[in-house]
């Protein structure tokens, strides 16, 4: 037995008598080369991650993506001529009705906007080229432009700017939002917004592929999903019609990247919200990390389920990456999207010569209408009462109960301005899943002894809302980078004090310093916004803070954006001259 197995050892372990050790059976050239093969695969896949693919991504475009883009234009070409026709018809009879005095209130309107060209708002160095008489179609995609929201007061106020630099332009809005005509339409964006669009020049065209971007269509790899949705609903949108200008201005940057494939030379730009993915994301999976224990999937990254997770994240990111670094004009909402969608799209960009550089370009708010609905002086001050609101709809990501948690600590101190304060929460609920949540805040309410001073205000009117803002104390925000914060710039114009999360645009770009004096407070941690509670609730100079606040908010109005936006879009427009 010994004997065989001796025997079976030496058959196996030896090498054959000519060849050396370690060989493998292969001559040594053969080795060598197969050595450095193994070696520089690494080498060789990472520079075909960040070259070969993007150069064939680039060929396909130029070749198979162009022509089936020139015949998707082919395809649109009578419903383009059409939608020329009818503008003109259009067009013609608002100045007729406008000269017969049947449309006065359209007329005063439409004279009541600040008349903003080329020479105010243009960077160009191009004025010449970025001519008022150019005629072109800008497509705006905004799949659900009917949505009321914050993004939607960015996409009306754009366009409204677009208008009065290019009145001869076609403004075209691909939405899915079939249900509404174009009159009420407008009328809701007049009545929600204050925002007087021109009727002839505007233009819908309606999707009928919006379900595929819905996060219930995708219940798995939603991320994923929601893009290859949104390609889908691209594709919709152009063999509708194929515009002269493309602009997102809800973040689908697969749409956009689209674009490019079917039509390389058309000038494309991107408002962006929020990054679809990002680095903080990323790192919030790993429950080591500074953030890891921050957003809805914190620490969600361990395990072999989370390991997928990580690497499909990642994987996703590297595709973002590419779409970000097609699009010619890219523009962010704050500062904290701006560093995010540069170290994404930055590099790529880079490598593509894109030239333009990503641009802040904050959003609309409605400050001039606070400023008259909500007087700060003195007299008004008396008027104020030891009120905290917070303005946000019922979604995880607003961690209403970390707010609640914090202001029943803050209650617990019994200070006197502990004793008379109040927390308000103001926000909608669009489902019955924010009904639900609303109702487990509810239970937290009382968990925590807090039921009298916890006053919930769903669904309130802008109306109400005023009011609140008219006589509240303090401003809070509890989300962990909240992207913008267009709440926050309401509590600064209504002159709150404003307590907000010591991360994202409130604290890099909203509740800032004026003059080196402080217009709020920022915090992370529980005992954190006790302290920031009681440091505004008892501030010896209230007035001043609110007087700050309501200067710093006029970096935010309707004027301000609408003057970037132009100087950017003016880059497009002279790109097709």
């Amino acid at each position: 037995m010994s004997h065989f197995l001796s025997n079976a050892d030496s058959s196996t372990c030896s090498t054959p008598s000519n060849d050396a050790p370690y060989s493998f059976g292969m001559a040594p050239k053969t080795l060598v080369f197969t050595a450095i093969a193994i070696a520089c695969t690494p080498f060789a896949l990472l520079i075909s991650w960040n070259y070969l693919l993007p150069l064939l991504f680039r060929i396909l475009s130029l070749t198979v993506g162009s022509t089936f883009g020139w015949c998707l234009w082919k395809g649109a070409e009578g419903r383009r001529s059409m939608l020329v026709r009818v503008t003109a018809e259009n067009e013609a009879k608002f100045k007729e009705s406008k000269a017969q005095g049947k449309d006065s209130s359209s007329s005063s309107d439409d004279e009541s906007w600040e008349n903003i060209d080329g020479s105010v708002a243009g960077s160009s160095g191009n004025g010449e080229k970025a001519s008022r008489d150019w005629d072109g179609i800008v497509g705006f995609f905004h799949p659900f432009c009917n949505a009321g929201g914050g993004g939607e007061r960015v996409l009306w106020a754009a366009i409204r700017a677009t208008q009065k630099r290019w009145p001869n332009a076609k403004i075209v809005v691909y939405t899915g939002d079939h249900e509404v005509s174009k009159e009420n339409m407008l009328s809701r964006v007049k009545n929600t917004f204050s925002i007087d669009i021109h009727p002839p020049t505007i233009h819908f065209i309606y999707l009928t592929t919006r379900h595929w971007v819905l996060a219930s269509t995708w219940p798995h790899m939603t991320l994923l999903g929601q893009s290859v949705g949104s390609i889908l609903m691209g594709m919709d949108a152009f063999s509708l019609l194929v515009p002269d200008i493309f602009v997102d201005t809800m973040g689908y940057a697969f749409v956009l990247g689209l674009c490019k494939i079917l039509f390389p030379d058309m000038p494309t730009a991107a408002y962006v919200h929020y990054p679809t993915i990002s680095t903080d994301m990323l790192d919030s999976l790993d429950p080591t990390t500074a953030v890891g224990s921050q957003g809805v999937n914190a620490g969600k990254g361990v395990g072999f389920k989370g390991a997928l997770k990580k690497n499909y994240w990642k994987l996703f990111a590297a595709i973002y990456s590419w779409m970000g670094a097609s699009v010619d004009v890219v523009m962010t909402n704050s500062s904290w999207t701006q560093a995010h969608i540069k170290a994404l799209w930055g590099p790529r960009r880079k490598q593509r010569g894109r030239e333009n550089s990503i641009a802040v370009v904050y959003p609309p708010c409605a400050v001039h209408e606070i400023e008259r609905a909500v007087e700060i002086s003195e007299e008004s001050e008396k008027k104020r009462q030891k009120y905290l609101v917070y303005i946000a709809q019922f979604r995880p990501e607003k961690n209403h109960q970390l707010i609640l948690q914090s202001f029943a600590e803050f209650v617990k101190t019994g200070t006197d301005s502990a004793k008379e304060a109040k927390l308000v929460l103001l926000g909608s609920v669009r489902d019955d899943n924010d009904s639900r949540r609303v109702y487990k805040l509810r239970l937290l309410v009382n968990e925590l002894h807090i039921k009298d001073q916890v006053i919930f205000q769903l669904d309130a009117p802008w109306s109400e809302i005023l009011q609140w803002l008219g006589k509240a104390f303090v401003g809070v925000n509890g989300m962990w980078n909240e992207h913008f914060g267009i709440g926050v710039v309401e509590y600064l114009a209504a002159g709150l004090i404003c307590v907000v999360h010591d991360s994202g645009g409130p604290k890099l770009d909203i509740v800032t310093d004026v003059d080196g004096q402080p217009t709020g407070f920022h915090a992370s941690t529980t005992s954190e916004f006790a302290t920031g509670f009681e440091k505004a609730l008892s501030h010896p100079d209230p007035l001043s803070v609110r007087r700050r606040a309501r200067l710093s908010s006029k970096r935010f109005t309707e004027e301000e954006f609408a003057k970037k936006w132009l100087a950017e879009l003016e880059k497009l427009v002279a790109m097709k001259l």
